[in-house]
């Protein structure tokens, strides 16, 4: 028999902001919480098949931030790290989320780590995919693009040129060996969304907010050190922003932590989905 999921799709109000997110029912009231916190271009869409997947015994709960899916900031957001957290503060408090665990893919790691600073007492765990906290994870070309600075000339242009449908589409692309495991509709979608009104400014104000992540790493460390949560690493070992060494980096500071590094790229629920999942599911069930 098999066991399906019930997804809702749903929206709250968070100070003005319609925070757009998806969220499993399983059956078990006392089921296992995973806050699922998504990258860059991409939002809640891109944890679909794990909802599948997962949700018939997980409570899995996918928000969309504002400037990324479904969720509609007011014109008058302004886009940092700290305040897309704040929204995700207040997103977990309106749901009355008291103990969960979080999964924490790139730009879902600044994010989360922000609010696991504010609320150690919410983390019952992390699952990272390719999610950086670590000097040594920033790839060259990543040192670079958090090197740019608004004043200088063409670092705009630069920024504008990874929000092209091409750059979009080579973020999924890379590293991977076998592309026909990627299903197009995915970078499709995240241009779908890139290409609203308003949103490539709202990119741009976030790259050049991204520097306020590395100078925060030190202190994401230490927050590792001193709570050493129950970790799980699943990574995609040819990300071009994010190479290998930022997941083994995590072993410093978690040296309990989980490790599974796996041939792709930055996407690596679009192509080993069937590794990760019950890796995953093994991992809330430990919890």
């Amino acid at each position: 028999m098999f066991e399906l999921p019930r997804i809702q799709h749903r929206t709250v109000q968070i100070d003005g902001v319609e925070v757009f997110y998806r969220e499993s029912v399983p059956d078990r009231a006392d089921a296992p919480i995973l806050l699922l916190l998504h990258g860059f271009p991409s939002g809640s869409h891109q944890f679909r098949a794990l909802l599948q997947a997962l949700g018939a015994n997980y409570r899995l709960i996918a928000p969309d931030y504002p400037g990324f899916g479904q969720t509609r900031a007011p014109g008058d957001f302004e886009y940092t790290f700290d305040n897309l957290a704040d929204v995700i503060e207040r997103f977990v408090q309106a749901l009355d989320l008291r103990r969960f665990a979080m999964y924490v893919f790139d730009f879902g790691a600044p994010v989360g780590f922000r609010l696991a600073q504010r609320h150690p007492e919410w983390i019952t765990g992390l699952v990272v995919q390719n999610g950086n906290a670590y000097e040594a994870g920033l790839s060259e070309g990543a040192r670079e693009f958090v090197a740019l600075r608004p004043e200088q000339e063409g670092a705009e242009d630069t920024i504008r040129g990874l929000l092209t449908l091409e750059g979009t589409r080579g973020q999924y692309e890379h590293g991977v060996p076998d592309r026909s495991l990627l299903a197009p509709e995915s970078w499709l979608l995240d241009q779908h969304f890139l290409d609203l009104p308003g949103r490539k400014e709202a990119q741009i104000a976030l790259a050049f907010d991204y520097r306020s992540n590395v100078d925060a790493y030190p202190s994401w460390q230490r927050w590792l050190r001193e709570h050493t949560p129950p970790t799980l690493i699943v990574w995609g070992a040819e990300d071009p922003f994010f190479p290998a060494p930022g997941a083994h980096a995590y072993l410093a500071d978690l040296p309990d932590a989980e490790l599974h590094l796996f041939d792709t790229g930055h996407f690596a629920l679009e192509t080993h989905l069937p590794e990760i999942a019950p890796l995953i599911a093994k991992f809330l069930d430990r919890r």
